[in-house]
């Protein structure tokens, strides 16, 4: 019997194994901290985007390849996610990834306000429409927003212990062919 780490079962050659989009306002100190800790100390290979961005800044290329080379993603969606477009970017990127397992956590919002972009979310994208330079994007990033929404995820508000999020995401990423087993 011989097993297949998880970076290798989904047909392509990945260098990552979890790509992590969040906001990090909301939550780097906390549950990104927490879960990233965490599956690296079980020799998850995950990406965390630790470097602050500017206003206007366009998302990195580097940023972009290590979406296209992580297996899965963990995405973090938290009330303030839709104020970066950053984080739209990385997440309408993500979604067109289709063979790509995404796990959405709904960090203090509702999975239906993120699938129908109301508050806390639509006040952003209603700024985003009236802006020439980005107008043409924002259908991409409802698109994503609506798509991952309807995603079953993990809901989580600050009355549960962020070690329960690292033990659920542990389970989903082993039972969504984190080893299969070959005779």
């Amino acid at each position: 019997m011989t097993t297949t780490p998880f970076r290798q079962v989904r047909g392509f050659p990945a260098t990552l194994d979890v790509f992590l989009s969040f906001r990090g306002e909301d939550t780097r100190a906390t549950i990104t901290k927490s879960l990233y800790e965490g599956l690296e100390k079980r020799s998850v290979r995950v990406f965390r985007d630790d470097d602050a961005l500017n206003r206007g800044d366009e998302i990195a290329p580097s940023l972009l390849e290590s979406i296209e080379d992580s297996t899965a993603a963990i995405v973090i969606l938290s009330p303030r996610y839709a104020e970066s477009k950053w984080c739209l970017e990385e997440l309408a990127k993500i979604c067109e990834r289709r063979s790509r397992l995404i796990l959405p956590v709904f960090y203090q919002v509702d999975p239906s306000h993120v699938r129908h972009q109301n508050e806390p979310f639509a006040k952003h994208f209603r700024v985003y429409e009236q802006l020439p330079e980005i107008a043409d994007k924002v259908p991409r990033w409802r698109s994503a927003m609506e798509k991952v929404g309807g995603i079953a995820g993990y809901i989580i508000n600050t009355r549960y212990p962020i070690y329960f999020l690292f033990w659920f995401f542990v389970f989903q990423l082993l039972a969504c062919s984190a080893f299969f087993i070959s005779y």
